[in-house]
């Protein structure tokens, strides 16, 4: 399946995007959950015009830059409704260097583990400070906790984001006690 196809078609179908709006979204409001390259979209997004899922018009931009402006069909549309609707099934769960690094902690001395997970520590401490502060800024949108909003979906996954920084740090500290005894 190709899901990064949805994905662009859920950010366009918002509002109109370019390619690189588009790059943008994927490294701001999207990174918490889906990633995708500069690489990756550009070839999606000449596949979905070619699916006729978007269409784009040319966009003159200073004396002689051109850019595309995508946005969705109505046959884009019925598509991505059809995908939101569709029951997924549960995915692997994502990789994680440091929770594999960990699985083999009894391969090294107990400070250096230390050292480890005091860094993860920082580190997700960090994350959920930025995160915090991303959701302080979201709230000032009037309205954002309600379902109807636009930028609801955005609400409920940054939220979730942070859930997921607690947990990992609690996880880590636990961790931690259970080294030092």
């Amino acid at each position: 399946m190709r899901t990064l196809k949805y994905a662009i078609l859920g950010l366009i179908n918002r509002k109109p995007l370019t390619g690189y709006d588009i790059t943008k979204e994927f490294n701001s409001g999207l990174v918490e959950f889906w990633y995708a390259n500069h690489s990756q979209i550009y070839p999606e997004l000449k596949k979905l015009t070619d699916e006729c899922l978007i269409s784009y018009e040319i966009i003159i931009q200073g004396e002689k830059l051109e850019k595309k402006l995508y946005t969705i069909t109505e046959e884009g549309k019925v598509c991505l409704q059809k995908w939101l609707k569709k029951d997924e099934p549960l995915q692997h769960t994502p990789k994680d260097v440091f929770r594999l690094k960990a699985f083999f902690c009894d391969e090294i001395s107990n400070e250096d583990l230390i050292k480890q997970f005091q860094s993860a520590l920082n580190k997700h401490s960090k994350r959920l400070e930025y995160l915090g502060n991303t959701m302080e800024e979201l709230l000032k949108i009037n309205d954002i906790s309600k379902v109807s909003s636009p930028r609801f979906g955005d609400y409920i996954v940054l939220n979730g984001a942070i859930m997921r920084e607690k947990a990992y740090i609690d996880w880590v500290q636990d961790c931690i006690k259970k080294i030092s005894i």
